[in-house]
């Protein structure tokens, strides 16, 4: 398979470990591993202080597959396979699609969403979001894309890089495009949990609908992106059961600190999930602030889920070209519309970081400046 550079990673690639400031990244400040040990049980801590590092089982920790099947209300452990965020996508796609098969992505989206298909040879439709509706993504549209030949559905909520969240009633809608038509909805759920009100908190795919496949993990949600531990969880076990077969040419199994870290921080989950969802609550009053200090420089809609949100600039040049002259003079990186193949007029902000209020200051010193010089 030939594939595209992957546009988002290469740029931060090229910044995220010289830049003075990310004022983009989608995670949360990640959590120091002993923080991760201080919260496990004296069983655990004697699971750690003899862990082999052996092989361990493809699909996964038997005890971790138990315990993230307790998130859902439809799946056993049998229908969780534990692998990394990325490689799940990848062999996903590579086990069902074929070339000349018809999907249907939303855009913007995170690259590999939408890149492994098309280097397979399949033909990607896009659903984007409807004019002046704030990313708001209609199922109706959704409907009118669908094809004899689809195969696949992508979507992603809480969605990267909006902060757009259905309704329950518009997600009981799309799980009902797909159920009609016997189509596969792939449901990349990294963010999931990640929402200020729990009312507005959608059930996953995977408990809606046999066909569906969702994706989590420990990235987005919990601060522990270095852990490389995600899962796909399906009632469709033979499908399961073909990616677990494939995996065997990628990592084969699992690290196997990291699913015992994994383990301990399910089973403290709030510890991790309530100060990320404080932490990007008052980091976007502070981000509304700035915005109505510069409205000249920016728009901004609140985003309702997640950790991010895609905002347009009002800038006379492209947004690719901006960031990288601010962060040539500022340190300030910026993530560009352009890596999401998505205009020139937008650039992600993230909201998971603690230093988040530090930023906006240089950001704001930097436009007043340029402002200035510019009248």
């Amino acid at each position: 398979m030939k594939i595209k550079d992957f546009s988002i990673e290469r740029y931060f690639a090229k910044y995220e470990f010289t830049a003075r400031y990310l004022l983009s990244s989608s995670d949360c400040d990640g959590y120091p591993m002993q923080a991760v040990l201080d919260l496990a049980s004296a069983s655990e801590l004697d699971n750690w202080n003899h862990l082999t590092l052996g092989y361990t089982e493809t699909k996964g920790n038997p005890a971790l597959r138990e315990l993230i099947s307790q998130q859902y209300d439809q799946i056993i452990p049998e229908k969780v396979l534990i692998m990394s965020p990325g490689e799940a996508n990848f062999c996903l796609m590579n086990v069902l699609l074929e070339k000349g098969d018809e999907v249907i992505c939303m855009a913007p989206m995170y690259q590999s969403l939408y890149q492994v298909a098309e280097s397979i040879g399949c033909k990607v439709t896009f659903w984007g979001p409807e004019k002046n509706s704030d990313w708001y993504f209609a199922p109706e549209t959704l409907e009118k894309l669908v094809k004899p030949g689809t195969k696949m559905i992508i979507v992603n909520f809480p969605h990267n890089p909006t902060g757009f969240m259905p309704s329950l009633t518009d997600w009981q809608k799309i799980i009902e495009i797909a159920r009609k038509h016997n189509i596969v909805l792939f449901s990349d759920e990294m963010y999931r949990l990640l929402i200020s009100d729990e009312k507005d908190q959608i059930p996953a795919a995977c408990d809606l609908y046999e066909n569906a496949v969702s994706l989590w993990g420990m990235s987005k949600t919990f601060g522990l992106a270095g852990l490389r531990i995600g899962w796909l969880a399906s009632q469709n076990a033979d499908l399961l059961l073909k990616i677990e077969s494939f995996k065997d040419y990628l990592t084969i199994c699992n690290s196997a600190p990291g699913e015992l870290l994994t383990i301990i921080a399910l089973r403290n989950k709030d510890k991790f999930l309530r100060p990320n969802i404080e932490k990007i609550r008052n980091n976007i009053k502070v981000f509304q602030s700035f915005q109505e200090r510069n409205p000249d420089l920016l728009d901004f809609y609140y985003p309702k889920a997640g950790s991010t949100a895609f905002i347009k600039l009002n800038i006379p040049v492209s947004t690719l070209q901006y960031a990288e002259k601010l962060v040539e003079e500022t340190g300030i990186m910026l993530l560009p519309s352009e890596t999401f193949n998505y205009g020139t007029s937008h650039v992600r902000i993230g909201f998971g970081r603690q230093n988040f209020s530090e930023i906006l200051p240089e950001w704001e010193k930097y436009h007043r400046t340029n402002q200035t010089h510019n009248n």
